[in-house]
């Protein structure tokens, strides 16, 4: 498997047919996981760090049930390699700038992800499109218990599973849901979803995680608590109570817009179209944003003659690393915003 080969299309998670995809991109559970009797990863040395890796890679890559699979040194890959699994939700920042001996196992289908030697020795990812918390769990507690038969976990009767970030003691779960939430930000509502959150023991990031901006409207939803609450009962408050209620009062937000702000939200998406069709420069930044309205506008029934599947594939092929990979060489921003306004003229004309 190629990382090309994975440039070239959209991610599976991003599925138009999936579970309220409107609004709900896709649902991810991450397991942080540490090899009993080893130390924590910023205490280990090259030659442990290789250690842990090549261990953990070969357990990972025996177990039949992930289907095909493939291992990805993210050590020695070069740096748009790195930014293109980081664009496909594969990887984190943290891996990609981390040191020493380290990488990923991935799916070919991108649902599933093992990133070995992160901040934990182990760190599961299991996908998937639209709003499927509960199968997710599913999947990766299944994944977790596969390894689990064949290493053993550092895990204390105290506190549950150890971590190397106190924040993921106990379960070591982290449930997050990408949503798009453009109408919450044009009636100026984020601030009390924020706050709400705040009070839920909720984290709201970018499109990226942590660090990162709500780039497009599109916002990450994920738990901040581990530590004295059951896995299922985390899953089941996102699946049934938490995410259901943000989709409400994203709806209600867009219904508002179409009685009461009509004309202004048909300005804003002729010009996000307009725009795209049409630039001859666009950076990553502007290019996000106006996807974003466009894509509010196909899926609020504004825009007829363009698909949301086309707009979910520009969103990713636009990405500076998709940019490069598919070119086949290394750009600088200006030539990377000359050709993502070209993709974009090319696509959507």
């Amino acid at each position: 498997m190629r990382l090309t080969d994975l440039s070239t299309k959209t991610s599976r998670w991003f599925d138009p047919n999936a579970p309220l995809s409107d609004i709900v991109i896709s649902s991810r559970i991450r397991l942080a996981r540490n090899l009993a009797g080893k130390k924590f990863i910023t205490k280990c040395s090259i030659s442990e760090k290789k250690e842990i890796l090549q261990s953990l890679k070969e357990v990972i890559l025996s177990l039949k049930s992930l289907g095909d699979i493939f291992f990805i040194d993210i050590e020695h890959g070069s740096t748009i390699e790195r930014d293109l699994l980081i664009e496909r939700q594969l990887i984190s920042r943290n891996l990609a700038s981390g040191s020493g001996p380290r990488g990923a196992v991935i799916a070919q289908n991108e649902l599933f992800a093992a990133q070995i030697n992160e901040e934990d020795h182990l760190r599961l990812s299991v996908l998937a499109p639209g709003l499927n918390v509960e199968k997710c769990w599913q999947r990766i507690n299944e994944i977790d218990d596969s390894i689990g038969e064949k290493v053993e976990y550092a895990f204390s009767s105290k506190y549950g599973f150890l971590t190397a970030c106190p924040t993921n003691l106990g379960t070591g779960i982290r449930v997050s849901v990408m949503m798009h939430l453009p109408a919450l930000k044009m009636t100026d509502q984020l601030k009390k979803l924020f706050d709400a959150a705040r009070d839920m023991n909720l984290t709201i990031r970018g499109l990226f995680g942590e660090g990162t901006e709500a780039i497009g409207d599109f916002f990450q939803i994920s738990n901040q608590v581990t530590l004295g609450i059951s896995e299922t009962r985390i899953v089941e408050d996102f699946q049934t109570i938490l995410i259901p209620k943000i989709v409400e009062y994203e709806r209600i937000a867009r219904d508002k817009l179409l009685v009461q702000e009509i004309n202004l939200l048909d300005d804003k998406i002729a010009r996000a179209l307009a725009l795209l069709k049409s630039a001859k420069l666009i950076s990553s930044h502007e290019a996000m944003f106006l996807l974003s309205n466009l894509r509010m506008g196909i899926n609020m029934g504004r825009v007829k003659e363009i698909s949301i599947e086309t707009i979910n594939e520009l969103f990713l092929l636009t990405q500076p690393a998709h940019l490069q990979m598919n070119k086949g060489q290394t750009l600088n921003p200006e030539q990377r915003d000359i050709l993502r306004a070209e993709t974009l003229r090319a696509k959507l004309n």
